[in-house]
């Protein structure tokens, strides 16, 4: 029987090498979920990008470095969190993913939280926070009502559920720069009770 940190190692070569979807034909390097896989607090982000799909590595585009900028002003690192994505892909021109994005990739992400058993899932803006909420059953707010949730937590049975922004919302609206560091700091918290 395989051990937990064995299961997870084989469900990341499952995710390297599939082809459920279109997506795999513009996969340069597979960007594999990263970090603790021990911890209790799971991240999930919404896609590569361009420059992961280059190098194989979460967060390594230009939101990366807004990322690690956002959580070392929390007082935490990437290896306090197991880091995943929703659609393991690059998603051509950044759109939203399709239903057979969605339906292709939601099992792989399933199995990784059936995996690493989180107490914290902090999903990254709208599609990833939309995913969780539909995972758990939890009535959905209409449209753009969802930013709303984020840097709020939803307690549920069995888990903690803390949506953020993504990263990526900086490069739009620079603005938000306070809101986010502030709602980000709540993660040193996290990381203590956990």
């Amino acid at each position: 029987m395989l051990s937990n940190a064995q299961n997870i190692h084989q469900l990341h070569k499952e995710i390297a090498k599939c082809t459920r979807c279109p997506l795999h034909l513009t996969r340069i390097k597979a960007v594999l979920p990263e970090g603790n896989t021990s911890s209790k607090l799971m991240m999930i982000a919404q896609s590569p990008g361009k420059v992961e799909n280059s190098t194989g590595r979460m967060f390594t585009g230009p939101s990366g470095k807004i990322f690690d900028e956002l959580l070392n002003e929390a007082g935490v690192s990437r290896s306090d969190f197991y880091l995943t994505n929703l659609i393991k892909c690059m998603l051509v021109k950044s759109r939203d993913p399709s239903r057979e994005q969605w339906d292709a990739c939601t099992p792989w992400l399933i199995r990784e939280i059936e995996l690493i058993k989180p107490k914290v899932i902090i999903p990254l803006g709208f599609q990833a926070t939309k995913f969780v909420l539909r995972y758990l059953g939890i009535p959905r707010p209409p449209g753009k009502s969802y930013r709303i949730l984020f840097g709020n937590f939803i307690k549920t049975e069995k888990y903690l559920i803390f949506p953020l922004r993504h990263p990526t919302a900086l490069l739009f609206d620079p603005g938000k720069r306070e809101v986010m560091t502030e709602n980000y700091k709540k993660l040193k918290r996290l990381k203590v009770e956990r």
